[in-house]
């Protein structure tokens, strides 16, 4: 009997007679080059190890942390891994300046922001080879999104609508056109049933949620806003999370179990949230944590909108390392964010020298 999940096959110990090869994954194993009657094989089965379970156990599981229910400041040591919760269960992120979430994956290298609840593994890219923290590692620079609306926060927006999904804002246009340039060989190994936040719930009050606004030229103040950034200052506790509070605010590819089901492509950018969970914080600068580049860079949280010279805003990475908002009409740069499946196999250590390779 074939195992069917939970192992797979070991083709250096897997043997046939008359030449013929075993090879393939579980359950799809193939015999290359059988040409005689009687040909028998021996296959050889290894206990499988997910990703999940060789990141935790290079961590050490004893190191691992309780995360507290809201920041005070920046992390400029390596902190290690917490573990908090996301909305499918037990999440692990990486915190301060680690040096032990490097992933080489399609031919270029990412860093580990965290394990997601249901096991898939979410990184953000870092640039064509393993470099420091403060290196520049954005594809390319963007806007957001034009037009003084609303709607403009939106990752995918629509007119008059909070949640809407009818259009691609800018920014989604540009990772579009990256992925299918440079990820669609690897498919196999991207989780297209993984979600990413926009956290479009609306409020009319900048600090409290009252579920008004969000539409036309509304003043209206979003949800990362009054978790991260209250009335107008920094707050001295920033309370992020890593539950999408609207389920039409969670962009999934066409297909998906979970979220709105508008994206062509599985591929997002980090949240302000998550952000602050590695260690930046609102108007603080921090040179040293991992997500650190030099350079300004896109979240895909919204921040608020009014009908002044403030207009649309949403939550962006300055070149300081601090978390900060912008107009989505400025220009900053793309760090592309994808997952990779539960079941995906990995070598290595995750450190610069020894990345995490997706076999």
């Amino acid at each position: 009997d074939i195992p069917q999940e939970g192992y797979t096959l070991n083709t250096e110990k897997s043997v046939c007679s008359n030449g013929a090869t075993p090879t393939g994954r579980i359950p799809n194993i193939t015999i290359n080059n059988l040409t005689e009657s009687g040909t028998s094989c021996y296959l050889y089965f290894d206990k499988k190890l997910t990703a999940r379970d060789l990141i935790l156990g290079n961590v050490g599981i004893e190191s691992i942390k309780e995360s507290p229910e809201s920041f005070t400041g920046v992390a400029t040591s390596d902190e290690g891994v917490f573990k908090a919760e996301d909305d499918d269960g037990d999440t692990y992120y990486f915190r301060g300046a680690v040096s032990n979430n490097y992933v080489r994956f399609a031919g270029r290298y990412w860093r580990i922001i965290r394990i997601n609840g249901d096991g898939g593994i979410r990184i953000i890219y870092d640039g064509e080879s393993a470099k420091a923290n403060g290196n520049k590692l954005t594809l390319e620079e963007s806007m957001f999104n034009s037009g003084n609306n609303n709607m403009y926060v939106g990752f995918k927006y629509a007119k008059d609508q909070v949640h809407g999904t009818d259009n691609e804002s800018l920014i989604l246009q540009k990772l579009n056109t990256w992925y299918a340039n440079n990820l669609l060989n690897y498919e196999d190994e991207i989780d297209a049933n993984a979600g990413f936040c926009n956290d479009r719930e609306p409020s009319t009050s900048s600090t409290a949620s009252n579920g008004s606004g969000g539409t036309g030229t509304t003043t209206t103040y979003y949800g990362a806003y009054l978790r991260i950034l209250s009335n107008g200052s920094w707050g001295t506790n920033q309370i992020p999370t890593f539950k999408c509070k609207n389920n039409s605010d969670l962009f999934t590819k066409s297909g998906s179990l979970k979220g709105n089901k508008s994206l062509t492509n599985p591929i997002g950018l980090i949240t302000a949230d998550e952000v602050v969970y590695a260690g930046g914080f609102g108007g603080t600068a921090n040179s040293s944590y991992y997500l650190y580049t030099g350079q300004s860079y896109w979240t895909m949280s919204p921040s608020l909108y009014t009908s002044n010279y403030f207009g649309t805003k949403a939550f962006y990475v300055s070149s300081s390392g601090s978390l900060a908002e912008s107009q989505t009409s400025n220009i900053f740069g793309i760090r592309p964010v994808i997952n990779l499946r539960s079941d995906v196999t990995l070598t290595g250590t995750g450190t610069a020298s020894d990345p995490y390779v997706v076999n």
